[in-house]
């Protein structure tokens, strides 16, 4: 495995042509640890953040939810134990969806999860009430192209759920987060997952160089949303943008 090379780190990864490719590389590399560091590098806030999602879509039994960049399961399975009436997950990566199942299966879920592109969903128009994605958005070769398969397959009504990480306004707040993120997290990250793709150097890069919440806002309604809020988590280390398809 190639991995992310200092000089693509260097610069912007999302500009790179080949990132889909390495961004599957970099979760199949990392999928047996991710959650363990997952919890570790939230301080255990990462599933907090999942709850206040599910609670920001309004959810109600009857919903059909598409969790979309599942990864290992966590927000799919929240919508699931929420009572939502059918929950799909779809991912780009199988070795995250391979630990997905065994988590479903633990708990006594029925979720199915499914390989599939964000960018080019294989599911019906107006199929789901709430479509979510979890600090994944970032990871998508072309997010706009991404929102416009979100609204397509969402119901008049539905509701669109982005949780991402963003950057602290505050400027305390923001010089500890950075080095932290930056500085110490890739190096205990590393040693966790005993990664050598280089995940941990692309992922506080790939939040330092995304589409700033008011921008990332701003693409969601281009794709025909509208009623867009945005929820600060945790003094701004992440946000969560809820938009409503009319």
């Amino acid at each position: 495995m190639a991995g992310w090379s200092e000089q693509e780190l260097s610069s912007n990864p999302h500009n790179l042509k080949d990132k889909a490719r390495k961004v599957e590389e970099m979760f199949t590399s990392i999928a047996e640890s991710y959650d363990l560091n997952n919890r570790v590098h939230s301080m255990w806030r990462d599933q907090a953040w999942r709850k206040q999602a599910v609670k920001m879509a309004s959810m109600i039994t009857s919903d059909d939810v598409v969790d979309v960049a599942c990864g290992t399961g966590d927000l799919a399975m929240a919508f699931s134990k929420a009572g939502a009436s059918s929950v799909l997950g779809v991912d780009f990566t199988q070795a995250m969806l391979d630990v997905a199942v065994v988590k479903a299966t633990k708990e006594g879920l029925t979720i199915p999860y499914v390989q599939g592109d964000a960018m080019d969903l294989e599911l019906p128009d107006k199929s789901a009430n709430i479509v979510s994605i979890a600090f994944g958005i970032r990871n998508v070769q072309k997010p706009e192209r991404a929102f416009a398969e979100f609204f397509r397959i969402l119901r008049p009504g539905g509701r669109l759920i982005v949780l991402e990480f963003s950057k602290p306004k505050n400027p305390v707040v923001s010089f500890f987060n950075g080095v932290y993120t930056k500085r110490i997290m890739p190096i205990t990250a590393t040693c966790i997952s005993r990664d050598q793709s280089g995940a941990y150097k692309y992922l506080p890069k790939s939040v330092e160089t995304f589409t700033e919440p008011a921008e990332l806002a701003n693409q969601i309604s281009q794709a025909g949303f509208a009623d867009i809020e945005q929820k600060s988590l945790t003094f701004g280390v992440c946000t969560i943008t809820k938009a409503i398809k009319r």
